[in-house]
């Protein structure tokens, strides 16, 4: 028998779980969760690893706004790219579930949920993990996508880097395709006939990543019942590259730069010296210099992290590559999708396309194209449908929300009038949600926060958004 498919579902009220696990435990091996840090909890525990997540938006500790729930959508992925994440919405978070989509959501599933529909909505996001990992797979075959002058900064410093044996560090937003740049990095050194191996260090529990990496002794640990060589032994002469370095615990940090200076390392629970000669490559979304400055990151691992430093470009910044890719990804969908006809775009949609900040660069990008793929196969797809798909206008996107002449140019594509005092309304609800969510729902903390009195900011919230008070 073929074991069941593994879901999450993370949701605070008990009546929804209970309703959702007993009608979906017939066909998935389901577990719940009430909260973003309880999933985290679950899935770095090592013991349950979903292909699905079924996930609620308002999640304590601010259950009334939407934040705790797109920053897990960010977390589930960063665990594990091939999740596919369904996203629980009401009629009226439309906007939060394009929010959410653009953070790398599969797909929205309305409250009330009809059970067999949502049956039908996983088994169809669970085949799209599949096909999607296969076309992806194909995609590797291909150079990097783009001809833009930052495209063309990033094929020069991989050209330039791929036969240095020393370390580099590739930084960038989440989801431009680091990963990806790593892989070129290794298939155009002389180490490409050598295994190349990844690991995600925010994907496994911390006590887990030091055996991951080095191995262990039989008996070096409750349930090490034999020796097992980790990834640096693996590796052999190939490449190691570990996404999420950020999140390497400080304990561990030492150990990691012995192995770059100098190779040597030793298995969990022995004392014999092992040597390496695999080549180390890291990337993180986050600031290291700045972790290195509050203290959570070494100063010297990062030095030696960072012998070469490569930025991949965010999405927003190049251009016609944006349309490049869209036809790349398009037509490897369109193939994997029984041959499927594939859609166009006609000239307004093409320019929405093109002024779209993409938040969630090349992954927000992809699951565009699967969507419009499955939707509008052999079909020309107008403005009024693409930007069903964008992330809301308000949603928590930098570039967006802090970038005037691209949200003129945006509804000016769609052949939609932009509104000033609409603009100047979800910003100010932008800065009093951030206040709520620091104050975790103390009203009386968050209107000091904004220097506000409590009755002010609960006038100013009747007004932008009367139906969503928390009292």
């Amino acid at each position: 028998m073929h074991a069941k498919p593994s879901l999450l579902i993370v949701d605070d009220d008990p009546l929804i779980v209970e309703s959702l696990s007993f009608a979906l435990e017939p066909d998935f091996e389901v577990a719940v969760a009430d909260s973003r840090a309880s999933a985290m909890a679950l899935l770095r525990g090592g013991k349950f690893s979903p292909a699905l997540a079924l996930i609620d938006l308002g999640l304590p500790p601010v259950p009334n706004l939407p934040t705790e729930g797109f920053r897990l959508v960010g977390d589930l992925l960063a665990f594990s790219p091939q999740i596919r994440v369904l996203v629980l919405t009401g009629q009226n978070e439309a906007a939060n579930g394009r929010r959410a989509r653009a953070l790398g959501a599969a797909e929205l599933v309305p409250k009330p949920c009809d059970l067999t529909h949502l049956k039908r909505q996983l088994m169809a996001a669970l085949k799209g993990q599949h096909d999607e990992t296969s076309v992806l797979r194909e995609s590797q075959k291909h150079d990097l996508i783009g001809d833009s002058a930052p495209m063309q900064k990033l094929r020069a410093q991989i050209d330039t880097y791929a036969a240095s044996m020393y370390p580099a560090l590739i930084e960038g937003e989440s989801g431009s395709g680091k990963e990806r740049v790593a892989a070129a990095l290794h298939h155009l050194s002389a180490r490409a006939k050598q295994p190349f191996f990844a690991l995600n260090c925010a994907a496994i529990s911390a006590n887990l990543v030091e055996p991951t990496l080095f191995g262990y002794a039989k008996g070096a640990f409750t349930g090490a019942a034999n020796a097992t060589a980790g990834y640096f032994e693996d590796a052999g002469e190939g490449t190691l590259f570990l996404d999420e370095i950020g999140e390497l615990s400080l304990e561990l940090q030492p150990k990691l730069l012995r192995v770059l200076e100098n190779g040597e390392f030793q298995r969990v629970g022995e004392t014999q010296t092992r040597k390496s000669k695999a080549r180390v490559l890291a990337a993180t979304n986050r600031d290291l210099k700045a972790e290195v400055k509050s203290g959570r990151f070494r100063a010297d691992l990062f030095h030696r992290l960072s012998v070469f430093a490569i930025q991949v470009p965010p999405l927003h910044m190049l251009g016609e590559d944006k349309l490049k890719l869209m036809m790349h990804y398009r037509a490897l969908f369109s193939t994997q999708n029984a041959g499927a006809q594939p859609f166009t775009l006609d000239g307004k949609a093409r320019d929405a396309w093109l002024n779209y900040s993409f938040p969630g660069n090349v992954r927000e990008l992809k699951n565009i194209v699967i969507r419009l793929t499955a939707k509008y196969a052999g079909y020309v797809v107008g403005v009024d449908e693409l930007l069903q798909e964008f992330a809301a206008p308000d949603a928590e996107n930098p570039h967006h929300a802090f970038n005037p002449r691209a949200d003129i140019e945006l509804a000016v594509a769609a052949s939609a009038a932009f509104s000033l005092d609409e603009k100047l309304a979800q910003l100010e609800l932008k800065y009093i949600d951030a206040a709520i969510s620091l104050s975790q729902g103390n009203m009386t903390q968050a209107a000091k926060l904004l220097g506000l009195s409590r009755s002010t900011l609960y006038s100013r919230l009747d007004v932008l958004r009367p139906a969503q008070l928390p009292r």
